[in-house]
């Protein structure tokens, strides 16, 4: 039935694809919201072939099963995997082979994990790529003592509707989300183990140079985090609205002649030799770096849950959050059932750092859809314009921008839209003549399973 399926929407899309001009300078004559359907069709199309490719490759490793011996297909051809057999066949690499074999199987072998099952029809049904499908089975992982199948399989759905609106690296992300929230006793493990593949590696090269090869956990990669930022904010589009001497000093590193990546080498560097208040000057601000972790105030009284280190995907455990707290450089915000308000009204334009922290603590990083900036990116934004609107420099009435977006928003004639807790994009009518609402939720994990609780 599958390959039925199948080839019933690729003839659909081919039929769709047929009247497109092949030439590429035909191209250039059609408007953006044809171009953008075609984008679309052709981004359907490469779904469809991969998962067709997956579900060959998974019936080549069961024609090649280990129980066949030198009779299998992949054997029989001189092939030691069906693997092999695939990425000489199709000319793939090593990875993509292997991928497209997993999930093959997942349609083609009829003892696969029941909790896949959603994840086997959304494959089929064409609405769910293959890669999707590989990002929900590693990120979810597999059932334990702890997590049933049957709440994988919950989880397997939800996440099987959401993917088609997102792309793989999100999916992936939600997965471990979602694993982390049937599985709290899993997190220690998972932290021990990111814990122990932390390594650094120097390597000379024959010219005399040296290479440094460092994998850090999320903990330590957070400590890190804050010093590259400080040192790169201003080549990345850092936030335009500081005060003056932090604009003295982001216009001095816009200014240096070196390269972003020499002068990320020569600050940490500095700061090995005569740690890390060293030639300060060379940083966004001084100090040690500062780690902020958000904790909901329930699981700060109970002791059970768990806690977010703003900017790194994973969770820690109360564990973890109970010795960084001990620590000098950590910042642990707490959040109430309904969020912390700071307000400090019309007098004051600019947001202040409290505030800052504060916003970056609800939003995550930028709010704009499918933008991955982390909140040191990010601008503080009125969404009641402070000088035409008479806004406040409130929290409730604050949003955290990346400067691309923040432009994009003042100069294109966006707006952003409040709903009690809720934030929405309002295109300009070119973009939508309905000026239809576009939800902006939280990229903050821990706020959002705050509110779920």
């Amino acid at each position: 039935m599958a390959p039925q399926q199948l080839t019933e929407q690729h003839a659909a899309i081919v039929a769709a694809l047929a009247v497109v001009p092949s030439a590429p300078a035909s191209y250039a004559s059609l408007d953006d919201s044809t171009l953008l359907d075609l984008s679309r069709t052709v981004a359907t199309e490469q779904r469809l072939v991969a998962t067709t490719a997956a579900l060959i490759a998974g019936e080549i490793a069961r024609r090649s099963a280990p129980e066949l011996g030198s009779s299998g297909l992949a054997q029989r051809l001189g092939h030691r995997t069906p693997q092999e057999l695939v990425r000489v066949t199709t000319g793939s690499t090593k990875r993509d082979a292997t991928t497209a074999v997993r999930v093959g199987q997942l349609v083609t072998e009829p003892d696969s994990p029941s909790w896949l099952v959603p994840v086997r029809a959304a494959l089929v049904d064409g609405t769910l790529s293959v890669a999707s499908a590989e990002a929900i089975r590693n990120g979810l992982g597999e059932p334990t003592a702890n997590v049933t199948a049957a709440a994988l399989l919950a989880a397997a759905t939800l996440l099987c509707a959401l993917a088609p609106t997102v792309d793989s690296d999100r999916v992936y992300l939600l997965a471990r989300e979602q694993r982390d929230a049937i599985d709290e006793a899993g997190i220690i493990d998972r932290e021990r183990h990111q814990r122990e593949q932390r390594s650094f590696r120097l390597r000379r090269l024959p010219d005399g140079m040296s290479q440094v090869h460092w994998t850090l956990d999320p903990e330590s990669a957070a400590t890190v985090s804050d010093l590259f930022d400080r040192v790169t904010s201003p080549r990345r589009g850092g936030p335009r609205f500081v005060n003056p001497d932090d604009a003295a000093t982001a216009q001095t590193v816009l200014d240096d002649p070196r390269t972003t990546e020499q002068l990320v080498s020569d600050v940490f560097l500095e700061l090995l030799r005569h740690g890390s208040n060293a030639d300060s000057s060379q940083l966004l601000g001084t100090g040690a770096p500062v780690v902020r972790v958000l904790v909901s105030e329930k699981s700060l009284a109970s002791g059970q849950g768990h806690a977010h280190i703003e900017g790194q995907s994973t969770p820690v455990s109360m564990f973890t959050f109970e010795r960084l707290a001990c620590g000098a450089v950590v910042v642990p915000i707490k959040f109430d059932e309904n969020g912390s308000v700071i307000d400090v009204g019309r007098e004051q334009r600019l947001y202040t750092r409290i505030q800052r922290i504060a916003l970056a603590a609800r939003d995550g990083g930028c709010r704009w859809t499918n933008c991955d900036r982390p909140p040191s990116w990010c601008e503080a934004h009125h969404t009641k314009f402070w000088a035409r609107d008479g806004g406040s420099t409130n929290l409730a009435d604050g949003i955290l921008l990346c400067r691309h977006h923040h432009l994009l928003l003042h100069n294109n004639g966006w707006e952003i839209a409040r709903d009690g807790g809720d934030y929405f994009l309002i295109p300009p009518r070119d973009i939508d003549p309905a000026q239809r609402r576009i939800p902006v939720p939280s990229k903050s994990a821990a706020l959002r399973e705050l509110l779920s609780a």
